[in-house]
């Protein structure tokens, strides 16, 4: 029986730092080979069907960008499934509101949880529309890939690097000009 691993970047494209989860998924299919257990997706934004998407998985790799808190911009948080359930879900303001802990608290009840879940969330700052990834969650970008190889090692996941190692091209991840400026 062949273990199947999602690896899922959740993220609007058009809200700034909100794109790094599909932004890293994007440098995982462009520098890394999987086997078939391994599915590589851009998720969006889920909301309650995220569980679906769960359901039945061995592991299960999120890449989400988390609001501002203790820690700078561009920090990478690592945490597990016990960490998202430990917290108290938000209080919901629409069926499209993200769902996160609500999703694995279902599949949890009804014993279908993935056994292994990790969430690699990154530290955003600018969440403006049609605004591009900001310096820090670029460079942040770089170490979660590295945070997501190091998990699917210690899960056994084989995988080939590319010879290549390109960036992929997509509008959103570069950082805005403004950022890299410096000051006279």
């Amino acid at each position: 029986m062949s273990t199947r691993i999602l690896i899922g970047g959740i993220g609007n494209v058009l809200l700034g730092d909100d794109a790094v989860g599909p932004y890293v998924t994007r440098l995982l299919e462009s520098q890394y080979s999987f086997g078939d257990s391994v599915e590589i997706a851009d998720l969006g934004t889920p909301a309650l069907d995220l569980t679906h998407r769960i359901v039945g998985l061995d592991a299960v790799i999120l890449i989400d960008c988390v609001a501002p808190c203790d820690h700078p911009p561009g920090t990478v948080l690592l945490l597990r499934k016990d960490d998202i359930l430990s917290v108290q879900p938000a209080q919901r303001l629409d069926p499209h509101s993200p769902a996160l802990s609500e999703c694995i608290m279902t599949a949890e009840m009804l014993g279908v949880s993935p056994k292994d879940l990790l969430l690699v969330g990154i530290v955003g700052e600018c969440f403006e529309p049609a605004r591009p990834l900001s310096h820090a969650v670029h460079k942040a970008a770089t170490r979660a890939v590295d945070a997501i190889i190091a998990h699917l090692e210690r899960l056994r996941v084989p995988y080939e690097k590319s010879a290549s190692n390109s960036t992929p091209s997509v509008w959103w991840s570069d950082p805005a000009p403004h950022q890299h400026a410096k000051s006279p």
